[in-house]
């Protein structure tokens, strides 16, 4: 009886452990900080605000002052001459700086994410626009060999941008039962 009793309080134990640290997993790598902040913005730009998570969990992982080898700035990494554009369309004095801001810069990439949903609807070829940029997902589009619909794609030739799609695809597995 003593053994049995045992075994059960180890499985309990064990059960919770489990849980716990499968929690802790998660909540280390599928942090949500400014959640009010993204469904906010997500809402004021027609956006998923899980598709958002999994851009600025991709990004920056949420850090608010990472910066890029290639210059972007921000939770959701983005590049000051972009920022700049936005800033612009949206009736903000820019400065650099700002994007460190979560507020502003959630607020700049959310206007901007969806300035390219209005070119790109389907949500792969969105996420590549994101990542490599509108000028060349539209070349993209016009080959034959990587869109037959010249509005989604069938290939994505950058393996960088392809490896960051399927990111964004795993994280908003996650993301989109958080909202």
């Amino acid at each position: 009886m003593k053994t049995k009793i045992l075994v059960v309080v180890f499985l309990l134990l064990f059960a919770f452990l489990c849980v716990f640290f499968a929690e802790a997993y998660y909540g280390y790598k599928y942090p949500l900080k400014y959640k009010e902040v993204i469904e906010e913005e997500s809402n004021l730009n027609n956006l998923d605000p899980a598709l958002v998570a999994s851009i600025i969990n991709a990004e920056s992982r949420f850090e608010s002052m990472a910066i890029s080898s290639k210059g972007a700035i921000g939770l959701m990494q983005i590049m000051p001459k972009t920022a700049e554009f936005v800033a612009e369309k949206i009736g903000i004095e820019f400065e650099q700086n700002m994007l460190y801001d979560p507020s502003i810069n959630i607020k700049i990439g959310c206007y901007y994410l969806n300035y390219l949903s209005l070119k790109f609807k389907e949500k792969n070829t969105l996420i590549s626009a994101y990542n490599a940029g509108e000028g060349v997902v539209k070349s993209w589009l016009k080959n034959e060999e990587y869109s037959t619909d010249g509005l989604s794609l069938i290939k994505i030739p950058y393996k960088q941008t392809s490896t960051y799609v399927s990111k964004i695809n795993n994280n908003y597995k996650v993301y989109k039962n958080k909202f």
